[in-house]
């Protein structure tokens, strides 16, 4: 199977065709010699590498895996090779010294062979091998050194820096450094074969294979041996010992003659030209004799070079120019130094080194010490070439571009000049032309040139200068007399000459109406670097002294120390001569003069002129010269001046600095139109220094006084800040009150409410208020503390103005200035809140943050920066230790301002979550600054709490409409005081109920204080903590019984819920005393606390968990006794919880008040309590009972008042209709639990009290607004439903009991009765209250009439007594009274009251099989002429509706895709459109399944042709999710339940799954359609398009299929429909079903398969047995089968009925329509009728029409003639 180059299969360990011929031949006794590998290297050792084991003796040493591996170093791929060195390396690690010593005899061939591989990675992984190899052998290497040590040397030189460190690395793991030159020592022999051959035998196709490597790589191997060999000479010659390098240093001479070795300086590649010089270096430094004798060549080579230029070649050059020009005395008569070396290094200097100054111009100094004077003459023109070129560099470009490289060259040019002029110090003429033309021509020329470049201005030539003159005037001051003399006048001279010359540089560039600025900017910058040279940062003078002397690389440390004595002292000479470190100022005369002479020259531009510039440079020279003697020079030009003489006198008049601010600053400060004043106020301090302190006060204060700008005191003050010495000296002006007072007016004229807009001005004045009340100094203000008080005293009140201000958005940026002064005052001054005027600002600030937005009209931004200012405001105040709650203070007036808030002011949802959010800050910021503390946070949150009395007003309060849910929901009996329709018009406006505002709010605070407090004692917990909890939970009670409802409480309960607050903070406090809490209320109020109350024990299962506890609330039931309002609502609460002996004696004392009723005027109260105990399941003996009931009918006679028969309801009281709805429960209990009390008198009352009462209810429905009225009317549903249910349900046993005409009057007297009151009901409802989203629309009466009537008999409806109502053109076949049903009802489908439309469903679902039947035989009205297939439509009023719903829903739906899921909100406008339309479908299949075969068809043809259930089919894949899972599964469930799986039970009464209705009533409708519809829908399907009909059949097949094909099958199973002739049974495993036919001799069998995606696809026949039936006629049934299946709209077995009717036709003698060869018409079901009168042949109606159509023809299909 293989091919040569065929990869080895992965996993296959078995060795390759070499590998076995091997191992065969050592299995046949035969030895197989060692193979013998020849390199290419010049070592002369044989490689030898054995091949398998047993070769030879030795081959024992060599371990397999290392034979594998070394094998593996030859291969020529580079991962191979790769990976064996790196394993390599590992095993050598890993394996015994013994092991790895074997391979010894054959490493350093393959080390010289892969220690130069053209791979860096290959070459640094065999050195890392090398050094585990050599760790592992230590000294079995010493035999094989002379081999390695070679490659080993030119591996440390590799240009690839992690190969040649790693290879050092192995070197000093091998040799320690005291044995180094010994070990090279011992292989120098060797190592310089090595190194000579590569250099001057060797080429690149002699160092690699032509044949395998490229010609480019082989040139790039070339090249990097040739560089590590030049490098390896070095690196041997540094390393070696003395003796030995002289011992080589005859080997050396062949190297240095020979030809090719000098052609090295000219190679093409920098890296061999660099090693080259590296490699001359080293020879200079330790075989100098070598380099004497060399010299001829050697001086060419390394002096003509300097201008090679490459960053890797120009270092090591000029270190071997240093080196040739200190050891070869001669080295200038091999070189024309005018010719060759001058002119290239002139050229280099002027480029600036080209880029390389760094490395060449420390170089400079050191080569000018060395050169003799036959290379310098004339010394002149030497040095004038010298310095120009070299200051020319600094205009290069790189230099320009590089402030590094300008610093290198400008260190290089003074140092230069400096070491020149000491050489020329005498007094000989040509020595004083040579300074003179340093000085002139040099110096000064670069000074000038840097006046105008701020690069050189902030290089180090200002102070290299300086440092230079302060060694003058040292040498000029300091030298003995004698010799030196000449010296110092030399000296003395030179500085005269320089200061004299520099005078009038600068007045030339000075004495200009149109001055430079920046060349002013460096005159005072060179001065004042001259005057304070200490001050300047000396860095780049650091750099350049370790540079300077260093001749070599700084890792060739030994080779320095050796050659010290012959380099470095002269240098080091120069560099001590030159570098005198020099930190004193200049001390000469002529430097003060010049000044002076600068400043009066200023001083005159600045008078005649008016030169802002000039006086900005005076401004910087007086900084660094305030002396009296400069000033004193200033005041000479203004003797004659008299202005401010008054002054003079007044303040200082001798001293010449005050002379000059007060006559000359003082006036420029007050011009007018001035803008930058900052070098005045330089000025004015610089005139101050000369001032005591005394004058300075009295100087300021003057100033202050004279009206000037805003912005120039606050220059002043923030100068004075920036300096300790200028601030202690101006203390006493800025306590003092003159700038006090100014100050304060400052602030007051700032805060004028309707300032002008917001200018720079009032920035800056802003700036100055901020800056006097932030600045502090030792822990003092800045300003008196009195002046301090009054400024914040004024913020605040301008603040307080601003709360109360309407137009308050014009304010902003006047509140964002004193938010800004603010903050910098609270977050920089300590203890700045002891001050009452601070904490008042402080509120301010914070009443700001925390109001709406609407109210105050500040900026998003604004509020956030306020916000910021009073944190830090209250983290000031929170650590200082003083700060309590103290009246007056901060935190107790936030307190009272926000409680006033809370109670007062109405709150939106807005306006609240803003207030909490700043008190939430406020306390979480008193935490933090707390610690553990909480004693502040308690006391806050005391000051917060409203009092009691509070409490109960903002309670009261609340609006009473609560009452109404659960009085309806029997959870609560209650009254109200003269309830009217308005009231009950719940519409709370959009403000919040002050409780609500208090509860949020508290409750927020609370669990701070809970958190803060969970780890003290109980007894420590705030008692108002339990207030909170328990007013709180009251607030979530009343938010639940209106039903979050309106929008507003809806958004109230979302608040807390977020703020975590949804479970009333109830764990924070015990149970007991929360539980005493609610019960003492509830006792004490009643009403809204007693819901609370049921709620606390409800939802913490207090009744099982903590019985004891609530038994203690009441200790005996006695105390309940006599009953009022609020013991009633806490009876009702307790009682399920009661032990039964309380139970009983709460029977016992409401049994005695009730019997003796005559004398307890309470009998509604005991009523209450025999309920409560009755629903408790109190056990009550039947004489109790029947003697309840006897006293009610006593009161029947005496107090019938009490019942309200036929009374106006709206005029009775709550007390009234509540005493009358409780003898309705008494009634409906015992009809419920105990109907053998009842004898046929007592029957008599009940029902006859039902039956008076139903028809008050029926007369007052207008006053159903009234809960007490809808109580009422429900209360009598609630009875009605439990009579039909103990009637419905009661087994005959049971009903024998009863008395005996009691079942007959029910059911033929009172139903009726019942009924004629009950079915108007809702539509009287509906006409009085016709919008159903009012407040007052009765959906709890809705919904018990709607239990009620959901019990009606059919007969009754439809015999009903509804008023006629009939629809003009409306076609119809039914009885007028079910005609009227169906008008009244059906537009109360789409009533936007969901008890109102499944009550409607309900009743008319009864209805609907009885319809069909009024249809008779369907289209027969119509002519069978050209007709298409007949169509009758279903109820009209039905399809009216369902037309209505339809254009609803499209628009409802319109934006959902089919296949996606439209989330509805239940019971809104949108649910009830499309519950009203599901419903409709819902009944109109109940209809449709009703109807017999033959008017399904025309029915069905009616749906087709209105596209009616097309539309359906659409909207239900957008009702039906995804996923109909049914809700509430648990994960252990066996088998998954869908919608499709689980009944629909749509009950009238609201329930949890409310949310899911819709869901499962589009599945539910689905189910019933693709059942009841399969043809039509199936028709539907393909008419889709292809997105929509594969989303479709995947939903169908996954969750429709399977439930409607075993409901099918199972249909089949359990028919009880019997055929003759015909059998048939199911195989529900199979999804088939098989009929058999037999009649006479003839036998047929078909198979019905149902398909995977039924109904959608088609039902397929196939065929079973047959017997005695032509093979076309059996064709033809199958097909009429199959055809009768996929077209009618019904079930297998009806398809099959009508199958067999065919057959049977047939046999009895009817032809076949010979158009669709059936009897029976597939889908209208009718016989062939219509004749030819030629061939007599007879056809169905549709057929031929359809045949006169398609044709276009009248001819008979058969005999072709006219058809007629």
């Amino acid at each position: 199977m293989g091919g040569k180059n065929k990869q080895r299969t992965k996993g296959n360990v078995r060795p390759s065709s070499s590998g076995r011929a091997a191992e065969a031949l050592t299995r046949e006794g035969g030895v197989i010699p060692g193979f013998v590998g020849f390199d290419t290297t010049v070592t002369s050792e044989l490689s030898y590498v054995p091949a398998v084991h047993g070769a030879e003796e030795i081959d024992n040493l060599v371990d397999p895996d290392f034979r594998l591996v070394l094998r593996k170093l030859s291969k020529r791929d580079v991962v191979t090779r790769l990976k064996a060195v790196q394993d390599f390396g590992s095993m050598c690690q890993e394996r015994d010294a013994e092991e790895v010593k074997g391979v010894l005899p054959y490493w350093p061939r393959i080390y010289c062979k892969i220690s130069v591989d053209h791979d860096r990675r290959i070459r640094e992984a065999t050195q890392q091998a090398f050094e585990q190899l050599v760790l592992k052998v230590r000294r079995s290497l010493a035999p094989f050194l002379k081999s390695l040590m070679g490659h080993w040397i030119l591996s440390q030189c590799d240009t690839y820096s992690p190969a040649a460190s790693t290879a050092c690395q192995a070197f000093q793991a091998a040799f320690s450094p005291a044995k180094q030159p010994e070990a090279l020592g011992f292989c120098k022999d060797e190592i310089l074969n090595v190194l000579q051959d590569i250099l001057l035998k060797e080429t690149a196709d002699t160092l690699s294979d032509p044949q395998s490597v490229t010609a480019e790589e082989r040139e790039s191997k070339y090249v990097r041996m040739q560089t590590c060999s030049l490098l390896g000479v070095k690196r041997l010659l540094s390393l070696l010992a003395q003796n030995d390098r002289e011992a080589l240093e005859q080997r050396l001479v062949q190297l240095v003659n020979s030809a090719k070795f000098w052609k090295y300086s000219k190679h093409k590649t920098p890296q061999v030209r660099g090693a080259f010089f590296e490699m001359v270096c080293a020879l200079c430094e330790f075989t100098p004799a070598l380099i004497q004798a060399e010299a001829a060549r050697l001086c060419p080579a390394v002096l003509l070079s300097i201008d090679d230029t490459d960053p890797i070649v120009l270092p090591p050059v000029w270190e071997a120019v240093l080196h040739v020009v200190s050891k070869v005395p001669d080295c200038w008569t091999h070189v024309n130094a005018k010719k060759g070396f001058l002119p290239k290094l002139w050229t280099l200097l002027k480029d600036g080194g080209k880029g390389m100054a760094k490395a060449l111009h420390p170089n400079l100094m050191p080569l000018l010490s060395k050169l003799p004077q036959q290379v310098t003459d004339p010394t002149l023109d030497f040095y004038t070439t010298f310095f120009t070129s070299l200051t020319q560099g600094l205009s290069s470009e790189r230099a320009a571009a590089s402030p590094s490289e300008s610093a290198v060259i400008v260190n290089s040019v003074v140092e230069c000049l400096r070491y020149c002029i000491l050489q020329n110090t005498e007094k000989m003429e040509d020595q004083r032309k040579i300074r003179t033309m340093l000085i002139s021509q040099q110096l000064l020329p670069l000074l000038e040139k840097s006046l105008g470049n701020p690069s050189l201005q902030n290089g180090p030539l200002f102070l290299l200068v300086t440092e230079m003159l302060v060694s003058w005037e040292k040498r000029a001051g300091l030298l003995s007399v004698g010799e030196a003399n000449d010296s110092t006048g030399v000296f003395e001279d030179l500085l005269a000459d320089f200061w004299e010359e520099l005078g009038l540089l600068f007045v030339r560039y000075v004495d200009v109406e149109e001055a430079d600025p920046q060349a002013l900017e460096g005159i005072a910058t060179l001065l004042q670097v001259m005057r304070y040279p200490e001050r300047v940062n000396r860095n780049h003078i650091q750099k350049k002294k370790s540079v300077k002397i260093c001749f070599s690389k700084p890792e060739d440390n030994e080779k320095t120390e050796v050659e010290g004595d012959n380099v470095e002292k002269p240098a080091q000479t120069v560099s001590e001569l030159v570098n005198e470190k020099t930190f004193g100022s200049l001390q000469t005369q002529r430097f003060e003069d010049v000044v002076c002479q600068l400043a009066q020259l200023c001083l005159v531009n600045v008078n005649e002129k008016n030169s802002e510039r000039h006086l900005v440079f005076l401004s910087l020279l007086l900084r660094s010269f305030h002396t009296q003697r400069v000033f004193s020079s200033l005041g000479e030009l203004d003797d004659s001046v008299t202005k401010g003489a008054e002054q003079r006198d007044e303040l200082n008049e001798k001293n010449p600095a005050v002379q000059f601010l007060l006559q000359r600053v003082v006036v420029w400060l007050t011009e007018k139109g001035r803008t930058d004043t900052e070098h005045l106020v330089e000025m004015v301090f610089s005139s101050l220094y000369c001032c005591s302190r005394q004058d300075t006060t009295r100087l300021l204060n003057h100033i202050t006084m004279m009206d000037l700008q805003w912005r120039i005191i606050l220059q002043i003050i923030q100068r004075a800040c920036a300096d300790p010495q200028a601030l202690d000296s101006c203390r006493d002006w800025l306590k003092g009150s003159v700038l006090g007072e100014q100050l304060l007016g400052l602030a007051e004229e700032l805060c004028q409410v309707g300032h002008c807009p917001p200018s720079s001005t009032s920035s800056q004045s802003w700036t100055l208020i901020s800056l006097v009340l932030s600045q502090h100094h030792n822990n003092e203000p800045l300003i008196g503390e009195v002046y301090m008080e009054k400024i914040l005293e004024k913020l605040h009140a301008t603040l307080s103005e601003t709360k109360s201000l309407s137009d308050a958005g014009n304010m902003e940026p006047l509140v964002s200035f004193i938010g800004d002064v603010a903050s910098t005052f609270f977050s920089s001054v300590k203890d700045c809140l002891l001050l009452l005027s601070a904490e008042e600002l402080l509120l301010s600030i914070f009443q700001l943050t925390a109001q709406d937005q609407t109210h105050t009209q500040l900026s998003n931004s604004l509020l956030d920066k306020l916000r910021k200012v009073c944190v830090a405001g209250i983290q000031s105040l929170v650590q200082n230790s003083e700060c309590e709650g103290k009246e007056g203070g901060f935190l107790h007036s936030a307190a009272v301002w926000v409680k006033n808030q809370l109670l007062t002011v109405s709150l939106d949802i807005k306006s609240l979550q803003v207030l909490v959010q700043a008190v939430e800050s406020l306390v979480e910021t008193i935490i933090s600054g707390c610690n553990q503390d909480s004693s502040l946070l308690i006391q806050f949150f005391t000051l917060l709490m409203p009092s009691q009395t509070e409490w109960t007003r903002i309670r009261q309060a609340l609006p009473p409409q609560w009452i109404k849910t659960p009085l309806l929901s029997s959870r609560h009996r209650g009254v109200c005081e003269k309830p009217s329709r308005d009231m009950w018009k719940f519409q709370l406006p959009n403000r919040l109920p002050a409780h609500l505002c208090a509860c949020a709010l508290l409750g927020r605070v609370a669990r701070n204080v809970a958190a803060v407090t969970v780890d003290q004692k109980e007894a420590q917990c705030p008692s108002d903590l339990k207030d909170t909890v328990s007013e709180l939970l009251h607030a979530l009670q009343w938010c639940k019984e209106v039903e979050y409802s309106p929008t507003i409480v809806s958004a109230y309960h979302k608040l807390l819920t977020e703020w975590g607050l949804s479970d009333g903070l109830s764990s924070q406090v015990p149970t007991t005393r929360l539980l005493e809490t609610f019960y003492s209320r509830s006792v004490e109020d009643g009403g809204l606390w007693s819901l609370t109350l049921e709620n606390y024990i409800h939802t913490n299962n207090l009744a099982t968990t903590c019985s004891a506890t609530i038994r203690e609330l009441y200790k005996s039931v006695e105390s309940l006794f006599p009953v009022s309002q609020s013991k009633l609502s806490t009876i009702q609460v307790l009682c399920p919880t009661m032990t039964d002996t309380d139970k009983e004696i709460l029977v016992t004392l409401a049994t005695a008040s009730i019997i003796n009723w005559e004398e307890d005027d309470n009998v509604y109260g005991s009523l209450v309590v025999l309920l409560c105990c009755l629903k408790a399941n109190t056990e009550m003996e039947e004489e109790v009972l029947h003697a309840i009931l006897a006293t009610m009918m006593e009161w029947r006679n005496s107090k019938e008042d009490w019942f309200l028969f036929g009374s106006d309801l709206s005029k009775a009281s709550a007390e009234q209709l509540n005493l009358t709805v409780e003898m309705m429960r008494y009634l409906s209990w015992l009809v419920a639990h105990c109907p053998t009390v009842l004898g046929s008198t007592q029957w008599d009352f009940l029902l006859c009290s039902m039956l008076a009462w139903l028809e008050t209810a029926s007369e007052n429905v207008r006053s159903l607004w009234n809960p007490w009225v809808q109580l009422f009317v429900c209360e009598v549903a609630a009875l009605i439903v439990n009579l039909n249910q103990f009637f419905a349900s009661s087994s005959p046993d049971a009903l024998e009991t009863l008395p005996s005409e009691l079942a007959g009057e029910w059911r033929d007297f009172f139903v009726e009765g019942i009924y004629n009151l009950l079915l108007p009901l809702p539509i009287n409802i509906t006409d009085a209250f016709k919008e159903p989203d009012d407040p007052v629309f009765p959906f709890a009466v809705l919904q018990s009439v709607g239990m009620a009537l959901t019990y009606v008999p059919v007969q009754q409806l439809n015999q009903n007594s509804l008023p006629p109502q009939f629809i003009a053109d409306q076609k119809t076949n039914l009885p007028e009274p079910l005609q009227t049903l169906l008008n009244t009802l059906c537009p109360l489908l789409l009533f936007k009251a969901r008890p109102l439309q499944i009550t409607v469903y309900h009743l008319l679902e009864k209805v609907m099989p009885q319809l069909p039947e009024c249809d008779g035989e369907g289209d027969n009205n119509k002519s069978d002429d050209d007709r298409d297939e007949p169509c009758l439509s279903p109820p009209a009023a039905l399809m009216a509706l369902l037309f209505t719903c339809e254009e609803l829903c499209d628009s409802i739906l319109a934006g959902v895709q089919v296949g996606e899921f439209a989330v509805v909100q239940p019971l809104s406008v949108e649910h009830s459109c499309i519950l009203g339309y599901l419903l409709a479908w819902k009944l109109l299949l109940t209809f449709f399944k009703s109807s017999p075969s033959h008017l399904r068809a025309h029915y069905a043809q009616y749906l087709k042709r209105s596209c009616s259930l097309n539309k359906l089919l659409l909207h239900l894949f957008k009702l039906m999710p995804e996923n109909p899972l049914y809700p509430g599964q648990g994960a252990d469930t066996k088998e998954t339940k869908t919608f499709f799986t689980e009944s629909l039970s749509l009950a009238v009464e609201n329930s949890d799954s409310v949310e899911w209705e819709l869901p499962h009533l589009a599945c539910s409708v689905y189910y019933s359609t693709v059942q009841d519809l399969p043809a039509m829908v199936r028709l539907c399907w393909n008419s889709q398009e292809k997105r929509v009909s594969a989303a479709v059949e995947k939903f169908t097949i996954r969750y429709v299929t399977p439930v409607l094909s075993a409901e099918e099958i199972s249909s089949v199973h359990s028919s009880t429909q019997m055929f003759d002739s015909m059998t048939v049974k199911a195989r529900s495993a199979a999804r088939e079903v098989i009929a058999t036919y037999s009649v006479d001799d003839i036998f047929i069998e078909l198979v019905i398969q149902l398909p995977q995606n039924y109904p959608l696809g088609c039902i397929t026949v196939e065929s079973g047995r047959r017997v005695g039936v032509a093979v076309q006629q059996w064709r033809n049934w199958m097909l009429q089968l199959s055809t009768y299946l996929t077209h009618q709209n019904g079930s297998i077995m009806e398809g099959l009925a009508l199958w067999k009717n065919n057959v049977d036709k047939r046999f009895e003698g009817i032809e076949d329509c010979m158009i669709c060869f059936s009897v029976i018409h597939g889908s209208n079901y009718s016989l062939p009728k219509k004749a030819c009168r030629t061939c007599k042949k007879k056809f169905h109606s549709a057929c031929l029409y359809k045949w006169f159509t398609s044709s276009n023809k009248s001819t008979c299909p058969l005999c072709r003639e006219t058809f007629f």
